[in-house]
């Protein structure tokens, strides 16, 4: 909660400060108007640039809307169709996340991987910690494909290769199971089968009732029937743990989505080296010329074109 009101504070301290900007901005230009100054001319020119960019980012914001948008992003990435110059370009785009997470201000915590059998990884899966980080990073998920001359062919020919990248939220697993008495129908019986003669005589055995889900627990091993519901409880709250992980599961296949092949025709974005030069994403038709850079990381103007084609 402090992370989030933090945040606020944040966003409301930019809006003020552009709100400000907007106001010297204004007086700025109603000064030129009048001295009808070339210099001045210059110095508005490279003001409306920067309050341009202030505000689309600010409008950027209002792009995150999504239940799990705020959440770290763990992402995970795997090797496709063409050996080991597949498993070079997964190694390729960790680089390239990497170097965008680091970018942001993000935190990039490396939980697993697997490198390949000659050079480059099989599999990565990463945790990337920010405010956002999957509100960003959600429209990365797909088959990622590329084209260039292998390193790795003597003959110098040209390869196309593919990698999938998964993107999931974090999810808390840290979870206090609530139980509220309404919500439970509380029988006591008397036990059955052996356990001396207390326990067959009173009505020691309890069964818990959970009304909302169905869930029945029991347990009559006990002697007191105190020591049995508290057993009970126990059972009823650990079936619960598992019913909200199953309805969590759900929740996440759902976010995540179908999965395709990864390989060629299911791509979401390609990444040309040769015969030209040319990212593109072909969910967005938005194109870079510059891979380099892309592959340095500079790769919000792929995000910011998806998020705005959700909002639509």
């Amino acid at each position: 909660m402090l992370q989030e009101l933090n945040h606020h504070k944040d966003k409301l301290e930019r809006y003020i400060g552009l709100e400000k900007d907007f106001g010297d901005l204004e007086a700025l230009i109603e000064l030129g108007v009048e001295t009808c100054d070339l210099e001045l001319e210059h110095e508005i020119k490279r003001e409306i640039k920067r309050f341009s960019k202030k505000l689309e980012e600010i409008k950027l914001e209002t792009l995150f809307y999504g239940r799990y948008d705020r959440r770290n992003a763990i992402i995970s990435l795997h090797a496709g169709a063409g050996g080991t110059e597949a498993q070079d370009w997964v190694s390729m785009l960790l680089r390239m996340y990497t170097r965008w997470a680091e970018g942001k201000g993000f935190t990039v915590e490396t939980l697993d991987i697997l490198p390949g059998d000659e050079a480059g990884v099989k599999s990565a899966t990463l945790l990337i910690k920010g405010f956002n980080a999957f509100g960003h990073l959600k429209s990365e998920k797909g088959v990622h494909r590329l084209v260039r001359i292998s390193p790795f062919d003597s003959g110098g020919r040209r390869h196309t290769s593919f990698a999938s990248v998964d993107v999931m939220p974090e999810i808390d697993d840290d979870l206090k199971i609530e139980i509220r008495p309404e919500d439970l129908k509380i029988d006591t019986y008397r036990s059955g089968g052996a356990g001396g003669q207390h326990v067959n005589k009173t009505d020691s055995a309890v069964r818990i009732t959970h009304l909302p889900t169905g869930i029945v627990v029991s347990c009559q091993n006990e002697r007191s029937q105190q020591s049995n519901r508290t057993i009970a409880m126990k059972i009823l709250k650990a079936k619960l743990f598992d019913l909200y992980q199953e309805e969590q599961q759900k929740e996440i296949d759902k976010i995540r989505g179908d999965q395709r092949e990864i390989a060629w025709g299911s791509q979401i974005r390609s990444y040309v080296f040769h015969p030209y030069s040319m990212v593109k994403d072909h969910r967005t038709d938005v194109e870079v010329g510059n891979v380099q850079a892309v592959m340095d990381g500079e790769i919000d103007e792929f995000i910011i074109a998806f998020l705005k084609l959700r909002a639509k």
